[in-house]
């Protein structure tokens, strides 16, 4: 299971599917679904999703790229996805989130930390 988290953490803008992900942990695409979701808490997908939601908003802080560029860039198909999905781990549009946290003066490692979405839904 670590060896597919660790290969999503690094590619996360790749397009990672439950197939490949198996091959990677050497266990069948049922097997890997399940003991990963008993093991981080959460399913492959939305894993993933918030991976790429947290590199997001660190481009949408740090840059002035468009946030359709960030889109393609974190590895999502379309616009209206990715902000459907951002809404739905961080609680506000990508623009308005980009509005409203300004950039930040303390390292990378220290402010994703403390801005990293919850792995669970919100309203928990």
């Amino acid at each position: 299971m670590l060896r597919a988290r660790d290969a999503m953490d690094r590619a996360y803008a790749q397009p990672l599917d439950v197939p490949a992900l198996a091959r990677i942990a050497h266990v069948s695409e049922a097997h890997f679904s399940r003991t990963f979701r008993a093991t981080f808490g959460e399913t492959p997908h939305r894993y993933l999703q918030r991976r790429r939601v947290e590199r997001a908003m660190f481009l949408l802080r740090e840059t002035d790229r468009s946030v359709t560029d960030i889109c393609f860039e974190v590895g999502f198909g379309s616009p209206g996805t990715f902000s459907r999905t951002f809404r739905d781990i961080v609680g506000r549009s990508p623009r308005t989130y980009r509005k409203e946290t300004p950039a930040t003066g303390v390292p990378t490692c220290f402010a994703m930390a403390w801005m990293r979405p919850s792995s669970r839904p919100s309203g928990d």
